[in-house]
């Protein structure tokens, strides 16, 4: 049955990479939703400036037609700059922004600006004054992030994180549109050529519900751990 005509390895591997697109696209997402937190958090006005723009331009724009712009433009404006460094430079480099790349810069990007409005809301749930206990205690800026700021905003940013995390997993069958082999794209193949679409699908819809409940899982672990010592009303 796991065998499915032929295709069922092929379509395992494209659950493989689904799954290494995900993480890596959350990866990233967290890292500018970090930035774009303490951009907009930040009195810096051109700071804030650019962390607002980036956060209504990309929650604005849908995400197929990011995903197509960051493919098949990324690759123009890479081999542009690669003709100016050969002209420039006599320096002859050539880079590839394939598929696997696009997707996960894309989806990265996306979700980076649902995490920035997830972490700004989270960071400003900190008390001040526990920052402010910091300082007078002698507190280094990285001693009061990691050791006072980070873990308590964690425990509020949570909710938000895991939500953003199950739209992104879902969100990854959207690299399929852009060629990337992962497991929607070779469910997909395989039913048109066997002409037995549920077949095909319903390992699918499994595999993600299977990525759910342990994400789920692991959700809750992170809320217990960073929800350690909170009275529950």
């Amino acid at each position: 049955m796991l065998d499915l005509h032929g295709y069922g390895p092929s379509i395992l591997k494209g659950a493989v990479l689904t799954v290494e697109v995900a993480i890596l696209s959350l990866l990233l997402a967290i890292l500018l939703g970090l930035l774009g937190a303490m951009a907009k958090l930040s009195p810096n006005p051109i700071f804030k400036g650019i962390a607002t723009v980036y956060t209504t331009l990309i929650r604005g724009v849908p995400d197929l037609v990011l995903m197509m712009l960051i493919f098949f433009g990324g690759q123009m404006l890479m081999n542009n700059v690669s003709d100016w460094l050969s002209d420039t430079f006599d320096t002859d480099i050539w880079i590839n922004v394939d598929e696997f790349t696009a997707g996960v810069i894309t989806i990265g990007f996306i979700f980076g600006a649902y995490m920035a409005e997830t972490f700004r809301g989270a960071f400003q749930s900190v008390e001040l004054g526990q920052i402010e206990a910091g300082k007078a205690y002698g507190m280094t800026s990285w001693q009061i992030f990691s050791g006072i700021m980070f873990p308590q905003m964690m425990r509020h940013a949570l909710p938000g994180i895991g939500n953003n995390w199950l739209v992104l997993l879902k969100t990854t069958a959207l690299v399929s549109v852009i060629g990337l082999s992962d497991m929607v794209r070779l469910a997909s193949e395989a039913a048109k050529a066997t002409h037995e679409p549920f077949r095909f699908l319903l390992p699918v819809i499994i595999g993600f519900l299977l990525m759910t409940a342990v994400s789920e899982w692991g959700l809750k672990k992170l809320e217990q751990k960073y929800s350690a010592g909170v009275v529950k009303g």
